[in-house]
């Protein structure tokens, strides 16, 4: 049984494909379900850690309302709206909440682009301590 997913977004239009792929899993009503959004660690459009309930960028604003719509069609999830260097930040949402599973999406990068280009979903798969899920875009 699955105790708690992570589920990370990219808030473009093949995030539909990741959330389509939670209908393939047996999840129980107990599971925690966690959509988490990354921002670019020299990203401007996080909030100012001094003030953390003051957003004022617009593309904050997006992916939070875009996880909000998300999180409609998933009862019981959270939301996790983070800076940072997208795997490390997985990661360690994955620890903190004690994922059983990572879901995530990937570009559909093969071969020589995918090493080139450093493949968030290939060093998810290579580092994390629990089962990892990639959806190929449809």
């Amino acid at each position: 049984m699955l105790n708690s997913i992570l589920i990370a977004l990219d808030c473009s239009p093949d995030s539909d494909s990741v959330l389509k792929a939670l209908d393939s899993l047996r999840i129980s009503a107990k599971t925690k379900l966690v959509l988490c959004h990354i921002f670019p660690p020299d990203n401007e459009d996080l909030p100012d850690p001094d003030r953390p309930h003051r957003f004022s960028s617009e593309r904050y604003k997006e992916a939070k309302k875009q996880l909000e719509k998300y999180q409609k069609k998933i009862p019981h999830s959270e939301i996790e709206i983070i800076g940072g260097e997208a795997v490390e930040e997985i990661l360690r949402l994955a620890n903190i909440y004690q994922t059983d599973l990572i879901i995530l999406g990937t570009r559909g990068l093969k071969g020589v682009e995918r090493i080139l280009q450093d493949s968030v979903s290939g060093q998810v798969v290579a580092e994390a301590l629990c089962s990892v899920l990639v959806v190929h875009p449809d």
